[in-house]
This record gives C-alpha cells, structure tokens and sequence, in this order.
C-alpha cells in the first residue's frame, strides 16, 4: 500500500446494486459540486470524511453550458493538484456533482442549469482532467456524505436526505448503498410538483412563517414515508442551518428527523468519496 493510501475506519461498499466491501480506499480524493450559482471543490480526507485545507470556489457561468462549466472545473482541479496534500495522478480519483439525473456519468436532466446538458457524456466533456472521473446527482453526493460520515453515520436500514433549496433533492440509502436519481421532489404533492411547495424557495415564494413551513414540510415527509419506509430522514440544504426554526414543527412522523451535519462541506466530501470507491472497486 503506497504512502497516500490507508485503511479506512468506515464500511465501504460499492454503489452497485449488492453492497461489495473496499478494503481501501486512498487517504485523498478530490470533490467538486456543480451548483446553480458556484462551483466549488477541495480535497477530501476519505479518513475522516473533512476537508483538507480550504475549498475553491468559483461562479458558474451564465450560460451554464457544458463547454463553460468544463472550463471551471478543470481550473478548480488544476488549483487543487497544486496543493502539497493532492493525491498522485496515479492515485487521483476526481468525482463532479451535478444537478441533474446522471446514469453512467452521462447527464439526462437539466431543471436547473443550461439543458445543453441533457445527453452530455460527462466522461467525454471532461476527459482532460487527471486520474479516475466519476459524476453523480448533487443530491445522491450529499446524502452519501451524510450517510457514511455525517448525521446518519452509523445507521441502518434506510435512511432518506432531503436537501431543501431551489428544488427539493434526495438521496435513498439502504444498508450504506445507494440508490441514485431517486427525484423524490418531482413527486405529486398538494396538486402539484413537490419541490414548488415545499422547498426552501417555496416557503419564501409564499412567505411562510417557519411554523406553517414545518407542518408543511411534516406532511411531505409524511407522504415520502409512506412509500419508502426510511428509519431516519436527514434534512440537508442551506435551510438546515436555521432547522431549529421549523423542525420542532414537523410531526407526526415514524422515522427520525435530523438536520444535516456536513452542511455546505456534504456535497464536495459525498463527491469524492463516491470516486474514489468507484474507482478501487474497478481495480479490484
């Protein structure tokens, strides 16, 4: 095992259909999240499941076409293999997380960034980056994150991440494996499309008060329950940092609700991590 490789304290396993232990997994991998407004990336310790040093950020273009965001994200790998903690090329795993359904690192949705996207072959866009590529939905990074190092750190059976922001996202995760592209804010709720009612963006839209946000949000909850059963669901978005305000409101509920505890971190480290796994079960 070389110098930037060590045995993880976690369960490992794959992201194929049947949980497949990692033995190793590098000590350093590298993060990036595509978001509406920045794209920001850094250097995960997959140890730990923190940041080595201090994420790089830069704004997502306006267009946010495929050739422009290739472009940023090449410059935030490029910055953070120039760092004295970058992994080797040899060892690099880079995974990119994207706001849309990936299926085979190829993009097929695009609600809230340029639809060029739609049918891009990621691998192909970003081919001239170093090490093993892998991308994910924005949503599955973070509840990977929060599944293995964060507020569901430990849990079994299935655990559910609700991000609230712009849109509603999700992340199903039974036993440490995930379930990509589950969309659960595309449901039908209350007539409509989840996330126009109860995302963070909706409770704005309508000037709720955080009390009447919560009941709200509880019978979203209630109705996700229902169809998958989760032992815990794990509230993340930039919402979850004021959840004190509108939790205590959600009831009513079997499952257990958390807020996040990766926060604005969850998406780079989920990134990364889901790389690099993928990449040591291919060398297998």
């Amino acid at each position: 095992m070389s110098a930037d490789t060590a045995d993880s304290p976690l369960t490992a396993h794959s992201l194929a259909p049947a949980p497949v232990e990692v033995p190793t997994l590098p000590k350093y991998a590298i993060g990036v999240d595509v978001g509406g407004t920045g794209t920001k990336g850094g250097i995960v310790n997959l140890t730990k499941g923190k940041l080595s040093g201090d994420r790089f950020r830069i704004p997502t273009p306006r267009p946010a076409t495929p050739d422009a965001v290739a472009a940023v994200i090449e410059e935030i790998v490029d910055e953070l293999m120039s760092r004295p903690k970058a992994p080797s090329p040899e060892d690099l795993a880079v995974g990119v997380l994207f706001p849309g359904i990936v299926i085979d690192n190829v993009v097929h949705s695009a609600a809230n960034i340029d639809h060029a996207w739609i049918g891009c072959n990621t691998e192909d866009l970003l081919s001239s980056l170093p090490g093993k590529l892998r991308v994910l939905n924005d949503a599955d990074g973070a509840g990977l994150a929060e599944a293995r190092y964060g507020a569901g750190a430990g849990a079994s059976g299935t655990v559910l991440t609700i991000t609230l922001g712009t849109g509603i996202g999700s992340a199903l995760i039974h036993d440490g494996v995930l379930v990509p592209n589950s969309e659960l804010g595309h449901l039908e709720f209350d007539g409509d499309i989840a996330e126009k009612k109860a995302s963070a963006a909706a409770r704005e839209r309508a000037d709720m008060s955080w009390e009447e946000y919560g009941a709200l949000l509880g019978r979203y909850l209630k109705y996700v329950e229902r169809l998958h059963s989760p032992s815990l669901f794990i509230i993340g978005g930039g919402i979850s940092k004021r959840s004190q305000e509108f939790l205590p409101y959600v009831k009513g509920l079997r499952a257990d609700v958390v807020p996040a505890a990766l926060v604005n971190n969850a998406g780079i480290v989920g990134a990364a991590l889901f790389a690099a796994e993928q990449k040591a079960l291919a060398e297998r």
